[in-house]
């Protein structure tokens, strides 16, 4: 079911990943690792995503703790996304090093990862996408080398809403603008605007449960509706990055200078880090994203 380009080189059928495809993934921005994860594992993954919509593993703001006789769908259903969900998930945690994402991420970025964010995306059928946009205009990075982990939990097609991308759209190397929107499809996420292509250049990506999708921080990429009459669109998206690059997704403390303002909420996936006398943080917590049904309401309803 994946998508090939032309060429075949965007899909990896094998660890390590080859010259021929690490060179695809740097040109277009993009490789799909099908079956990174076991059945197993995805199953593993979607029993947690239920506790966490359930509010059994701890405080998450704007998930209401589901009480006995509320159905599992009837919980999934409620919540679009939720960030940091390694935070109060100690199976979520471990997956953020999963062999097969560090093998990947270590090609493709270096030797040295870092990772500081988690989004799990239930989208169940009927449920809005996001508009296009680029990653690092969310999580600025001082190398480019952001880098997402999209791990489909559902087969990922057209229909229920899967990703889109346009291929190449990386090496410009500029962040474009957004700005709020008003299309229903979306959420209420920003919108990014004034980049040098249109929707005819953008590529489904179709994929099977299981794969995983590794994308560039600057790709531009968006997602439609579930339009599919049942089920859901589950995936957990993490975000990486080099660790010799400071991450500034902080104002700068007092006294200190833009140039060094580093976030420190982070967990280590290879290599050292090489600013380990910092220490490490805990300042993220688990939140749910404002779907935009009904307007972009706190709660995310």
């Amino acid at each position: 079911m994946s998508i090939l380009t032309a060429s075949g080189l965007n899909v990896a059928t094998s660890l390590p990943l080859s010259p021929e495809v690490v060179a695809a993934y740097h040109q277009e921005g993009y490789v799909i690792l099908p079956g990174g994860l076991t059945p197993g594992e995805v199953e593993e993954l979607r029993q947690e995503t239920t506790r966490v919509c359930r509010g059994e593993l701890g405080e998450i703001r704007g998930v209401t703790p589901a009480g006995p006789e509320e159905s599992d769908d009837d919980v999934l259903r409620r919540y679009l996304c939720i960030h940091f969900p390694h935070k109060i998930s100690p199976v979520m945690h471990r997956y953020l090093g999963h062999p097969a994402i560090a093998q990947v991420l270590t090609q493709v970025i270096g030797p040295n990862v870092k990772c500081m964010q988690s989004m799990l995306f239930i989208k169940a059928s009927g449920k809005p996408g996001q508009a296009w946009h680029q990653d690092e205009y969310f999580i600025p990075t001082r190398d480019r080398s952001l880098t997402g982990a999209w791990i489909a939990l559902d087969d990922a097609t057209v229909e229920n809403g899967c990703l889109w991308v346009i291929p190449g759209s990386h090496r410009h190397g500029i962040i474009w603008p957004q700005h709020e929107h008003n299309d229903r499809r979306f959420d209420c996420t920003g919108e990014a605007y004034n980049f040098p292509y249109t929707d005819e250049d953008a590529v489904p990506v179709e994929v099977e449960a299981g794969s995983i999708l590794f994308f560039n921080g600057y790709l531009l990429h968006r997602s439609l509706p579930n339009r599919a009459p049942s089920g859901y669109r589950r995936v957990l998206v993490n975000h990486y990055m080099s660790a010799e690059s400071l991450l500034p997704w902080r104002p700068p403390q007092e006294g200190e200078h833009m140039a060094i303002a580093d976030y420190r909420d982070i967990v280590m996936i290879a290599g050292q880090d090489p600013y380990a006398w910092k220490g490490i943080e805990d300042r993220a917590r688990p939140h749910v994203r404002p779907s935009g049904e009904g307007g972009c309401s706190k709660d995310g309803r």
